[in-house]
């Protein structure tokens, strides 16, 4: 074969490097994805067909009928390929870069095929026989590369049986505490809490009106719903019960540069405003809304214990909550109940924190940050669901509501618990001093900060959550 085959198959071999550690492992984590089991299927078969393509093209010349069955397995790739195509499509969004490298790895494997079949064609023409092919060191990148394939195979084979696994609870029992039909309006439906907290209701009869901002978003909420793209679009005479207001850019997606932290701020001042505005125009108000917070209002402390009842430390993230309960309390003048959450850390494999955290202690390089020391109020998503529909349920509950398990846990104690449930040692300890001179003020509140929250209002006005310990949330989602 030529060198340049061989070159087009070593930039075929870094590109699918690429799309297999950066897309499939770091930003789309699709081995904690059950939605993407059938994918990941798709991806085994191809990788271990590389596997056997590699040894073969790079040790060996095969004829007659074996290399007929070598051109067999490059048309089965297509197939495949196009099939992975298809499911991808139908079962996620893909980000732009991944469509990109897709599209390269297409046209450089036709490019492939171009050079390689006249010499499969050739060998198939001659007696079936196998002779050796040894070409230094391609042939030793080939053998390399084969391991590699057949390692990325066996890992998607194995996290498609264990997604299998992953169950959840039927998504209507989450909100039975919730009497007759209602009408639910969510905004941030489509993010990690609201399309839970959507599913939910859907199923147990209640109508939910979901305001989506990227309509791109909408397949992965269930029917049957109310889309709008807009609260202008709601008419003053509509009947909404509950407005469970959700929206606002992710805290914890970038560091937090001047302009990022005003995309954080105005985008949830901006939409509860427009609630409020809805509000305000309503003939019929709805009952209750249901603010989003965050245990950020508390700002930082060490170890002191904090109910609804205690002060806040200055920061940016308890300015940022401060200001987003603060638009939310003119819903009160209209005589509507306001109810802030002060939500925690959520957990589940869908999104939120922890996503970022599986796949490097799933490969054993997970560790605590910092001293460790630092506290983790935690909440587990299907308990945070609950505990929205229980707040809206009862009447005298209002306020700030902390939405935390009772039993929060240090930063040490949370990593030693992940990576015991993974099977996997979680000893690589990050400093503090690196993540505060590469994070800022964005690893000093939200890695190296911590708040030891309690649900005192939700516990006294009768909630009971069923994942207390994170040991009993990690066996739920794990």
């Amino acid at each position: 074969m030529t060198s340049l085959l061989w070159t087009l198959i070593a930039i075929q071999i870094v590109m699918g490097m690429f799309d297999t550690f950066y897309h499939h492992e770091l930003t789309e984590r699709l081995a904690w994805r059950p939605s993407q089991r059938y994918e990941l299927r798709l991806h085994g078969v191809r990788n271990l067909l590389y596997a056997c393509l590699f040894l073969v093209l790079g040790w060996l010349e095969v004829h007659g009928v074996l290399a007929m069955i070598v051109i067999a397995v490059l048309a089965a790739e297509i197939v495949i390929t196009l099939m992975d195509f298809v499911e991808e499509d139908i079962s996620r969004k893909l980000p732009a870069s991944e469509r990109i490298n897709h599209t390269l790895l297409a046209i450089n494997y036709g490019a492939i095929l171009v050079l390689l079949m006249p010499v499969l064609i050739g060998w198939a023409m001659q007696p079936t026989g196998i002779t050796s092919a040894y070409a230094g060191l391609l042939s030793v990148v080939a053998a390399a590369s084969a391991v590699g394939a057949g390692l990325c195979g066996w890992r998607d084979f194995s996290a498609s049986s264990r997604l299998a696994r992953l169950t959840s609870p039927p998504a209507r029992d989450l909100v039975a505490q919730l009497p007759g039909r209602q009408t639910v309006l969510i905004t941030g439906a489509t993010g990690f809490i609201g399309s839970r907290l959507a599913a939910g209701l859907s199923h147990a009869g209640h109508q939910v009106i979901a305001l989506v901002r990227n309509p791109a978003k909408v397949d992965g909420l269930p029917p049957p719903l109310t889309l709008v793209t807009s609260l202008d679009q709601l008419a003053a005479d509509a009947k909404i019960d509950v407005i469970v207001n959700l929206a606002g850019e992710p805290i914890g997606n970038g560091f937090w540069t001047d302009a990022r932290r005003r995309k954080i701020l105005e985008s949830r001042i901006n939409m509860t405003g427009d609630v409020i505005g809805l509000i305000a125009r309503m003939q019929r108000k709805p009952a209750v809304l249901v603010s989003g917070s965050a245990i950020g209002w508390y700002g930082l402390w060490q170890d002191q214990v904090l109910t609804e009842s205690a002060r806040s430390h200055g920061c940016f993230s308890h300015e940022l909550c401060e200001a987003w309960e603060n638009a939310a309390r003119p819903a009160a003048d209209h005589g509507v109940r306001v109810v802030s959450l002060r939500i925690g850390l959520v957990l589940g494999t869908d999104g939120g924190f922890i996503t970022r955290m599986l796949t490097p202690f799933e490969f054993g390089l997970g560790g605590p940050l910092g001293s460790g020391r630092q506290w983790m109020s935690w909440i587990e998503r299907d308990d945070l669901v609950r505990l929205i529909a229980h707040v809206i349920a009862k009447p005298d509950l209002s306020g700030p509501v902390n939405a935390t398990a009772p039993i929060p846990v240090t930063n040490a104690r949370f990593t030693e618990e992940l990576g015991r449930r993974l099977r996997r040692p979680a000893v690589f300890r990050i400093p503090a001093a690196l993540l505060r001179r590469v994070g800022g003020d964005f690893a000093n509140e939200l890695l190296l900060g911590g708040q030891r929250v309690l649900p005192n209002k939700a516990l006294s006005h009768g909630f009971v959550f069923r994942h207390e310990t994170l040991r009993s949330a990690f066996e739920a989602i794990l």
